[in-house]
């Protein structure tokens, strides 16, 4: 079990690890920027009708 340890130890040696390679952010595209667009009305007047029926007391 000690044998194990110690061969998991050597091999996840920090010397081993790879370096972090920050992930490039990639552009959108004109029809996901149409769709987001569109959910972020639809969310707006959901909450307006939310908002409405909820002040109707």
């Amino acid at each position: 079990m000690r044998i194990l340890t110690v061969l998991f130890g050597v091999v996840a040696m920090p010397a081993f690890a790879s370096s972090f390679d920050r992930p490039i952010p990639q552009p959108q595209s004109a029809t996901a920027e149409f769709w987001f667009a569109l959910s972020s009305l639809a969310l707006i007047a959901a909450l307006v009708l939310v908002q409405r029926l909820v002040s109707r007391k």
